[in-house]
């Protein structure tokens, strides 16, 4: 099986406020999240993660890593910084990239943290898998996203917090994107760049 995730935050206090996670504290929201992760993927399913797997984490990424089933394949996100420093990679990782464009099962997909407005193959039905939004709708850009089906968001906080297949995540978008556009005072702010959210 082909499993995709995005943004679990391991590690990441503020993130169960930032995102309303229904989480008592950060170790009951990690246990959940790798409980559900190794309830779906097997030591031979392929998963893509779509970026930020931690932040601001006290235990070790390998301490996480290894408790992790399958064969991975990670996206860097905006916060796949700090634990990189002195991995060795290639022990919990088959790839590394910022951005991949590839066949994946039957379709060709384009993999990156970032949504994006256009995309090799876009106007061909041609997949966007990405991350970085979590479940925001705050977004000046939101209403755009809401209209472009091949665009899927794989974070977990509208993925039930668990990898899904691609199946999945294109009814879990669908779902998310009936949501409607709600500004919000911690909006990025475009004019600035500064974009503070999830960094506490």
């Amino acid at each position: 099986m082909i499993y995709f995730t995005s943004d679990l935050h391991f590690g990441h206090i503020n993130i169960l406020r930032h995102c309303d996670r229904p989480f008592a504290d950060i170790d009951e929201m990690d246990r959940e999240l790798i409980a559900r992760w190794n309830r779906r993927v097997t030591p031979q399913d392929d998963v893509y993660i779509l970026g930020d797997l931690f932040y601001r984490n006290q235990r070790s990424a390998a301490e996480y890593l290894r408790q992790l089933a399958g064969h991975k394949y990670l996206i860097l996100g905006n916060h796949d910084v700090k634990w990189l420093k002195g991995m060795n990679l290639s022990l919990y990782f088959e790839n590394v990239s910022r951005m991949e464009e590839r066949k994946i099962g039957d379709h060709f997909m384009t993999l990156c943290h970032y949504p994006m407005l256009a995309w090799s193959g876009c106007a061909r039905g041609h997949y966007l898998v990405h991350g970085h939004i979590h479940n925001s709708t705050s977004m000046p850009y939101w209403p755009v996203l809401q209209h472009m089906d091949t665009a899927l968001n794989a974070g977990v906080d509208i993925n039930d917090f668990q990898p899904v297949t691609l199946e999945e995540l294109i009814e879990n978008n669908a779902v998310q994107k009936q949501k409607p556009y709600v500004p919000s005072d911690h909006s990025p702010d475009y004019n600035t760049g500064r974009d503070d959210r999830y960094r506490e």
